[in-house]
């Protein structure tokens, strides 16, 4: 007996949004006490001194050239061994002081450009590796001496979409904040369709801490195309360990879809201007036959995926920084 076939049906809708003051307000909902307990819980659970650095495709993009990065303040080199190995360790040569960023890579050895001393990614003269992981999306390195918790062997990674069915782009931006200011923003779901009215229309928080249950928000919205084309999803948002955010698609079009965002210090703590990166990961997928053309186009799709990304964080900066220079001058509502 053949299986009933699956009606086909479309991934857009047409919705009419309402104009933008005659929305329903969420400002009751967004309790700050609700959020802060949220980003309290986050903040307890362990990450194992683990920090994303980049996107995974960008570290060894350029074979003779090492990837220079800091994190909390400290400097870090990365490159790649001729088999394609991660190798990651402090980014000052340990002859001289000479910022390694600036170097050579040479038969997967880097050699300094002052003196030409060369590290192959092993413990010498002083200079002792960092642990490193390459997730296939992005890469993370493990600071104990910055993040003082217990070490993890691995990082705290969220469950994805298999490689091979999945479409991935990684953006980077920089604001003026904390990292818990970037995560604080994306625990407060309720600000989507009035902060961001370009994108998402009819946003409504379904579940929460609050009801008892899973410690994630639950949302229902629609995705802007164009004009009254959307996308309809429920969208679950959950905090798996201090300085990362994931929104999983759990039904309509993508579902297993994920969006990661994490944010990562860039200067020491205490800093009277702290720095922090966001760095989002989008891995995309679609049971639908025609997504196979979607992975063949990856190439002409990521940078799309990043404008898009670019121009929520525009706006969602601007909250988490003005969150910050509320909280470091003793302003900040709660």
């Amino acid at each position: 007996m053949k299986e009933p076939r699956h009606r086909w049906t479309p991934p857009l809708r047409m919705r009419r949004a309402p104009r933008w003051e005659r929305q329903a307000a969420t400002w009751r909902d967004a309790k700050p006490a609700l959020i802060a307990e949220a980003l309290k819980r986050a903040g307890a659970r362990p990450s194992g001194n683990w920090y994303v650095v980049g996107a995974s495709r960008e570290i060894g993009a350029r074979e003779d050239r090492p990837c220079g990065r800091t994190v909390a303040g400290v400097e870090i080199v990365l490159w790649r061994a001729e088999d394609g190995t991660l190798r990651a360790g402090p980014g000052e040569c340990p002859h001289l002081g000479a910022p390694l960023r600036d170097s050579r890579v040479v038969c997967g050895t880097l050699l300094c450009h002052w003196h030409g001393l060369a590290l192959e990614g092993g413990p010498f003269a002083g200079w002792e590796p960092y642990p490193v992981h390459d997730d296939g999306v992005l890469v993370w390195v493990r600071l104990d001496a910055v993040g003082g918790e217990p070490p993890l062997g691995d990082p705290v990674v969220p469950g994805r979409p298999a490689a091979g069915r999945a479409v991935d782009a990684v953006y980077t931006a920089v604001g003026r904040c904390e990292p818990e200011d970037v995560v604080a923003n994306r625990l407060d779901p309720w600000h989507g369709s009035w902060f961001h009215p370009y994108a998402f229309v009819g946003l409504k928080v379904v579940g929460s801490p609050e009801d008892g249950g899973e410690d994630a928000f639950a949302v229902d919205v629609s995705f802007k195309v164009a004009g009254r084309l959307v996308v309809p999803v429920r969208a679950v948002f959950t905090a798996p360990e201090p300085r990362t955010v994931v929104m999983h698609i759990t039904d309509g079009e993508g579902a297993g879809s994920v969006v990661e965002t994490h944010a990562t210090p860039l200067t020491a703590p205490g800093a009277t201007r702290p720095r922090t990166a966001v760095v989002e990961a989008v891995v995309a997928a679609s049971d639908r036959r025609g997504f196979i053309l979607a992975r063949a186009a990856a190439p002409v799709l990521r940078p799309l995926m990043r404008r898009t990304a670019g121009r929520l964080w525009r706006d969602d900066l601007a909250y988490a920084e003005r969150r910050w220079s509320l909280r470091s001058t003793g302003r900040f509502p709660g």
